[in-house]
């Protein structure tokens, strides 16, 4: 219930004024409300107008939508298609092939990349050795029961570092590469004199604080059979003293060097390894298959560098390495470069170890910026890790 107050103070100071009844002071109240009341009428049907016109929009598009039922149901249809068939080309149109290597009559079935690999692999005179520098088809001869002779042998037109060990019946490069202090094989030149000593072994230059049982441990032969092959009398060793190591054979990275096979690293900078060499799932349909290199993920448009010296067999496309770069060496040896951006080299071209050959991008079968390195050992497909460790 509501008070009012009659009270007015004019009631005080004016004898013939007369206050209002409470009909009137009624009336100005409602007169003063009254427009508040009609304001918020005007407000409550403009939101039913509102919800009125929402309710018949709604209505009006759903039945649009009915209407054009078929329509949408087509378009649906044409993009699952779509994805399917995109599917459909990916797995049997562009997926990763692993490289097979055939006879020449087979030629035409041949891929892109493995038509290029045939093509560019000739055998080198290297091709018979093995890793360690063992020639193949030579006897190996562990007795060691005579002192060390030399002969000399003047190099020939069409002669090797190979087919000279063989002439002289030794089954070790390493050899003649150390007697001689060769640093590249495939640079011997006709006239050039070599000296052959007449057993397996490697030339050691004393430094100082060796000792004959140093050097016995170092290399696995016996002190007895350093002595007896160097027809020493004393086991004293001097520095800078040249002495024959019967039986021994040079490090791995001296014969790398030497063969020419000290390899780089593609990329100059940091890389994230995303698949290795061998048998993976792959990436777009799951299905088991035989990843031919290593990928390494790192930021398009970084440089791709050429691990080894050679001539560029191949710069081109394929659907699945994109563009791709195959790079011939003098050791029997092939790289392959793909997905990249951009390759900056041509068929034929001669390139030097570590010049820039492209850039990374991600073209072909790819899923994002990375680069495919594969490597190749006389046509044969192996692991980038028997070359470089990454």
């Amino acid at each position: 219930m509501e008070i009012i107050s009659f009270l007015d103070t004019r009631s005080y100071c004016d004898v013939d004024y007369e206050p209002d009844s409470l009909d009137k002071v009624l009336q100005k109240q409602n007169a003063i409300r009254r427009p508040a009341r009609k304001k918020f009428g005007a407000q409550v049907k403009a939101v039913e107008r509102a919800g009125a016109s929402t309710y018949e929009f709604i209505r009006t598009f759903a039945s649009s939508v009915y209407t054009l039922r078929w329509f949408f149901a087509v378009v649906a249809a044409v993009a699952l298609g779509s994805v399917l068939f995109f599917r459909i080309y990916l797995l049997f149109e562009s997926r990763p092939q692993q490289a097979v290597f055939v006879s020449e009559g087979d030629l035409p079935g041949l891929s892109i990349i493995d038509n290029a690999m045939k093509q560019m692999f000739v055998k080198d005179e290297l091709s018979e050795i093995d890793d360690d520098g063992t020639i193949s088809d030579v006897a190996v001869s562990n007795v060691f029961t005579r002192a060390v002779e030399y002969s000399e042998y003047i190099v020939k037109s069409g002669d090797n570092i190979t087919d000279i060990s063989r002439k002289f019946g030794l089954a070790n490069i390493s050899t003649l590469i150390s007697v001689n202090n060769i640093e590249n094989v495939r640079k011997l030149w006709v006239g050039q004199k070599l000296k052959i000593p007449s057993m397996d072994g490697v030339a050691y230059k004393v430094v100082k604080g060796d000792t004959l049982a140093s050097v016995s441990a170092k290399y696995g032969i016996s002190v007895e059979d350093i002595l007896d092959v160097n027809d020493m009398v004393s086991d004293i060793l001097q520095p800078d003293m040249v002495i024959f190591i019967p039986g021994g054979k040079l490090d791995a990275t001296s014969l790398k060097k030497s063969l020419g096979e000290l390899w780089i690293k593609p990329l100059a900078v940091s890389y994230r390894i995303t698949s290795e060499f061998g048998y993976r799932a792959d990436p777009f349909t799951g299905v088991r298959s035989y990843h031919t290199g290593i990928d390494l993920a790192v930021s398009a448009g970084t440089s791709i560098r050429a691990s080894m010296g050679g001539k560029v067999s191949t710069a081109g496309w394929s659907n699945t390495y994109g563009n791709y770069v195959i790079i011939s060496h003098d050791n029997g040896y092939q790289t392959l470069y793909a997905h990249m951006q951009k390759y900056t080299v041509k068929k034929g071209e001669t390139v030097n170890q570590g010049q820039t050959i492209g850039y990374v991008g991600s073209t072909g079968y790819s899923t994002g910026p990375h680069l495919h390195f594969s490597v190749y050992k006389n046509s044969q497909l192996v692991s980038p890790t028997t070359i470089l460790k990454f």
